[in-house]
């Protein structure tokens, strides 16, 4: 499955549950770590678990398992890690603490909008 489509998937789920700020931006030319990180809040754990199996789940429809999740303990900050996108769902008052925009602002922020079924 090609990024772009990967991208869709994730960030019409994300919408769909309601995440909060969604962010997507192109890190390929930055890092060997991804070509793209999506970033969303939930208010709560429970969102946050919500966003992030809903994702998940709409990928595995699509065939694709993540290399590897992290965080589903706590659920301040889970990874979905697909290779090329790596997806991190946050808790609102975790994502203010790490920032990642602020560390990747070398990056291209992409508009989710244009993501986004409507």
């Amino acid at each position: 499955m090609e990024n772009i489509e990967i991208l869709k998937h994730a960030a019409n789920a994300i919408s769909d549950k309601k995440g909060k700020n969604l962010q997507i931006i192109k890190v390929g030319d930055l890092t060997a770590l991804a070509h793209y990180f999506v970033l969303a809040s939930g208010t709560n754990t429970v969102q946050v678990k919500a966003l992030a199996d809903e994702t998940e789940h709409r990928l595995s429809e699509k065939g694709l398992r993540p290399k590897r999740t992290e965080g589903y303990q706590g659920a301040n900050w889970i990874v979905l890690d697909y290779i090329d996108v790596v997806i991190h769902i946050f808790h609102e008052e975790t994502r203010g603490f790490y920032d990642l925009e602020r560390l990747w602002q070398d990056g291209e922020f992409l508009n989710p909008d244009n993501f986004i079924e409507k």
